[in-house]
């Protein structure tokens, strides 16, 4: 007999897992003397404007999450008297929903970010290496 699929113990582990992958990504950005901090806001498409984002509700007796806004990342630095600001998503898998297509045309238009990088898992050796991708126009 074949035994089900556990969907509900597959969720946590693909949120575990996403989280790792967010820290790993941010450890990662650090490293290179990028100043990193959480994005707190994210994009109303209907009204054309950014708006904060909303806290989630983690259950009964545990803190709610803050910082679920898009992209996960605002990037800053120094170079001489100016700082580029560059925004960072972190995707396991490098792929973007069409929302978040949308969500990074509007922040680039609107000049938000110099720049938007996509991090991506990749293994070399049976080692995780973090690959950028940069979003154009």
């Amino acid at each position: 007999m074949k035994e089900k699929h556990n969907y509900k113990r597959q969720g946590r582990l693909n949120k575990s897992n996403g989280a790792d992958f967010e820290k790993r990504v941010r450890r990662n950005l650090e490293e290179d003397n990028w100043i990193v901090s959480k994005w707190m806001n994210q994009i109303d498409l209907e009204n054309n404007k950014l708006i904060a984002a909303k806290h989630k509700f983690s259950g009964i007796g545990r803190p709610m999450s803050i910082g679920t806004g898009f992209p996960d990342f605002v990037c800053f630095k120094s170079e001489g008297e100016w700082f580029k600001v560059i925004g960072v998503e972190s995707k396991s898998n490098g792929h973007l929903k069409l929302i978040e297509r949308q969500r990074i045309q509007w922040l680039i238009k609107n000049k938000i970010f110099g720049k938007i990088l996509i991090a991506k898992k990749t293994k070399v050796k049976n080692k995780i290496v973090i690959e950028y991708t940069e979003i154009k126009n």
